[in-house]
């Protein structure tokens, strides 16, 4: 049985003296029913993997390559090194600030399991490309092109994040949601075979706040979400938590 995921992105935030929040979310997570993840900045992984007893450190980003002449990156090694176990790869941001396309986000991805870490790998479509129908199309061909050859439930995570609900407080309806996820799992069985495709955690990844946490994550094929601006602060992740812990 899939175990519930409260992921957080921090994003580019948060400093040393934020610790505290990293702090209370550890000690709520204490005996819940669902594994919390918090992507920090690489400048926190170290302290939190050190410091925090009950949840999973995580990076953002990782280069295709282990090391090299590649200024201002990083590598999945030194990920790891830090102390995390997690990392995100194709987050929509990076896709469109960084022009990063399914072939390098798989690189990623297959680096980051090379080296250990479980990959976190987002999908999601554009309010241009819903408008026009192609949702599910889309969804299919970021899906399979950015996945490794070889995956399990233990390797990998897959975030459904529409572009357009991120940072801007508009929620797909929860028949929408459900298709989608519906969608990745029969697409993820299909490809994979029944028993890893029904391993992966599905996550939703498009403004979960506490209000509406509880039901999202209700329905059947959403194991949880990633959270963006909520993980921030202990004082609004921990209702998440707090919600995933119910399913």
């Amino acid at each position: 049985m899939r175990r519930s995921i409260a992921a957080g992105n921090w994003k580019m935030n948060g400093l040393r003296e934020n610790f505290n929040d990293i702090l209370l979310i550890d000690a709520a997570s204490e005996n819940v029913n669902c594994d919390v993840i918090l992507c920090v900045p690489d400048t926190l992984i170290r302290e939190m993997s050190e410091k925090t007893k009950n949840i999973f450190s995580g990076g953002q980003n990782c280069h295709i390559e282990a090391s090299g002449a590649f200024t201002g990156d990083i590598s999945a090694e030194m990920i790891k090194d830090a102390g995390a176990s997690h990392v995100i790869v194709g987050h929509s941001e990076r896709r469109v600030n960084y022009n990063e396309n399914n072939n390098l986000i798989k690189s990623k991805a297959q680096t980051a399991l090379n080296e250990g870490l479980k990959a976190i790998i987002c999908i999601g479509e554009t309010l241009k490309e819903r408008d026009t129908g192609i949702t599910l199309d889309i969804i299919k061909k970021q899906l399979l092109d950015s996945l490794p050859q070889e995956i399990t439930g233990e390797t990998i995570i897959i975030a459904y994040e529409p572009v357009w609900a991120i940072g801007t407080g508009l929620t797909p309806t929860i028949e929408q949601i459900t298709e989608v996820h519906d969608f990745i799992r029969a697409e993820l069985e299909n490809n994979y075979g029944k028993k890893i495709g029904h391993s992966v955690n599905i996550l939703y990844g498009g403004s979960m706040n506490a209000k509406n946490a509880h039901e999202i994550s209700a329905i059947e094929n959403v194991d949880g979400g990633l959270v963006g601006g909520a993980s921030l602060k202990a004082e609004s992740f921990i209702p998440i938590i707090n919600a995933l812990n119910l399913n």
